[in-house]
């Protein structure tokens, strides 16, 4: 597609707001670099005490999880069912997020003695109750107690079938509510209207993870356990695995949460994620955000994609090395399966774009195939909804139903837009910004228009160009290897905390050269010190670069690269301006 591969989509940068007093009582309290004080107040930080809740919260700072009001109720049930010996049925998504949450659930209740199961639907199913699946294998399995985990919010409709067969449902999810809550004996969910827990971006592992602790609570006061007994520190490389394979805001507790998880999950002590990590060939150092969302996460969730998401909390869970290692090179034949389906998927979009532009005359892209895998639609419904900057809908059908992903822009929340259609939806649920829906085939043409009138009346032509956050201007003579230390304080980096975007005015040294199939290696100068660049997939915009002594304006993110044992500063590259 042109514009994907011979053209580039060139960003509008946004300049950082300037706070000359606020960076320098920053400075003064912390101690810090001056860039890292500029950076904290382009991102919005204006006191003292909620940048050191930032920097520096430990464990003992996490939310109290009993704030969430149904918590009691949840509790008490749990306790009666381990008195009864009552079998309870852990039932989550299919997703890294829902799969990590089920395992979390699942050995620590099994390690207090409860019995307990679990049960993953398979998503590529068009069942709008899937939930009804987990009623037949829970009275199969006389189980008395469903817990959902990263779901549930939702299927009112369901959840009201399974506790008219007397069996009771204890949901914890984070998504939004969209309609009628549903009625069972409790809900956990921090988005919950007027619920007073104070992170509302705990994802469905991390609610998974306060229940978890709330039942510890209970336990040791109550004398049921002793503290030395629970070490819920074991749980947060789960926790970790999940809220980054979500994309879980990295800001408040889950910044917290996901600090000390990364530490867990480099020396975990679970067998088949350790064989996971060796496939990854990530074994034995220590793990990054960026290792978890490129590596990890994108295997386990090619089983929710393609293939058997139930494998993916088995592997969470066995302690045969043998089978683990057997389940990690499945996971991995998965994973490069996933690749080809998604590829052939992201070429039929690209050329579908390329041969009808005027869709691009409208505010949002709406599209949809009875070739397309449904597995792989959300992975490229993301991509296209970032190159072209607008709210974005793929819809794969399959026998006269269509499952589709829908991404959006901070200017387009989805929810309310879903609503309005809701009429002609089987289902829908979500969040703002990344939702999903099911709709008979009949229907996708009227969706169609009301989604593209929507957006084309709310948006401004302003909404839909692509930007940059700039966080802080930066001369050359202050990357250095103390700076880039100072810059490790604002780890971990993921959504809502991205590595900081820095702008500098340099000269180029001399011609770029093209590196891999697409991607430039930058020279460049300031006041006689010059430092390398990398540009991903903008050798299409060399020509601009030919002339030696070009004075440019670069945005980018500094980082360590190491080879043959040499570390060296470089510069990653994120756009630069001829000036």
């Amino acid at each position: 597609m042109s514009s994907s591969t011979d053209e580039t989509i060139c960003p509008l940068w946004i300049y950082p707001k300037v706070d000359v007093d606020l960076c320098e009582k920053i400075e003064q309290e912390f101690n810090i670099h001056p860039v890292s004080a500029q950076i904290l107040v382009s991102r919005g930080f204006t006191s003292i005490s909620d940048i050191n809740r930032h920097l520096y919260s430990k464990l003992p700072d996490l939310h109290d999880p009993e704030l969430m009001p149904d918590m009691p109720q949840a509790i008490d049930r749990i306790c009666l069912a381990m008195e009864r010996n009552e079998g309870i049925l852990i039932y989550g998504d299919n997703d890294v997020d829902g799969m990590t949450g089920t395992a979390l659930l699942t050995e620590f209740l099994s390690n207090l003695g409860a019995q307990v199961h679990f049960y993953v639907p398979n998503r590529n199913n068009l069942r709008e109750e899937l939930i009804i699946d987990a009623l037949h294998f829970a009275k199969d399995n006389s189980c008395g107690l469903i817990i959902t985990v990263d779901c549930g919010i939702t299927a009112a409709k369901g959840i009201e079938q399974v506790v008219q067969n007397d069996v009771d449902v204890i949901i914890t999810d984070h998504h939004e509510p969209t309609d009628k809550i549903p009625n069972c004996l409790a809900t956990l969910n921090p988005k919950l209207l007027n619920n007073p827990y104070p992170n509302r971006e705990l994802t469905g592992v991390g609610v998974a993870f306060k229940f978890v602790h709330a039942i510890t609570n209970h336990m040791v006061s109550t004398g049921k356990v002793r503290a030395e007994d629970i070490d819920l520190k074991s749980y947060l490389d789960l926790v970790a695995l999940g809220t980054i394979s979500d994309m879980g805001s990295l800001l408040d507790e889950n910044r917290i949460l996901v600090r000390y998880g990364l530490a867990q999950l480099s020396e975990t002590h679970r067998v088949g994620l350790h064989q996971l990590l060796e496939v990854c060939d990530l074994g034995g150092k220590n793990i990054k955000v960026t290792d978890v969302a490129s590596k990890i996460a994108p295997r386990l969730n090619s089983l929710g994609r393609i293939a058997d998401p139930r494998k993916g909390v088995e592997l969470l869970l066995i302690r045969d090395n043998k089978l683990a290692h057997e389940l990690a090179i499945e996971l991995d034949l998965n994973n490069t399966e996933r690749q080809k389906i998604e590829r052939k998927v992201s070429h039929d979009v690209d050329t579908y774009i390329e041969d009808n532009p005027g869709i691009l005359d409208n505010k949002a892209i709406v599209l949809h195939s009875n070739s397309w895998h449904s597995g792989v639609i959300p992975i490229v419904t993301t991509r296209i909804s970032k190159l072209y900057n607008r709210p974005t809908v793929m819809i794969a059908i399959d026998d006269g139903v269509g499952k589709g992903s829908i991404r959006s822009i901070r200017e387009f929340p989805l929810l309310q837009v879903l609503k309005e259609s809701s009429d002609i939806l089987l289902n829908f649920g979500g969040h703002d910004f990344a939702a999903g829906l099911t709709i008979k085939e009949k229907n996708i043409p009227q969706f169609r228009e009301n989604f593209l009138a929507a957006a084309n009346q709310q948006l401004l032509e302003n909404d839909i160009i692509t930007k940059l956050a700039i966080d802080s201007k930066v001369e050359f003579d202050q990357i250095n290897f103390d700076f880039m230390e100072s810059l490790r304080l604002l780890e971990p980096y993921g959504n809502e905390n991205y590595p900081p975007v820095l702008y500098s005015d340099v000269i180029q040294s001399w011609p770029p050269k093209v590196v891999g199939e697409n991607h430039l290696k930058l020279y460049v100068e300031q006041n006689g010190r010059m430092l390398e660049g990398i540009a991903f997939q903008m050798a299409n915009r060399r020509h601009i670069l030919r002339k030696k002594g070009t004075p440019l304006r670069i945005a980018f993110t500094p980082q360590l690269n190491t080879f043959h044992n040499k570390t060296s500063i470089q510069l990653r590259v994120l756009d630069f301006q001829v000036v």
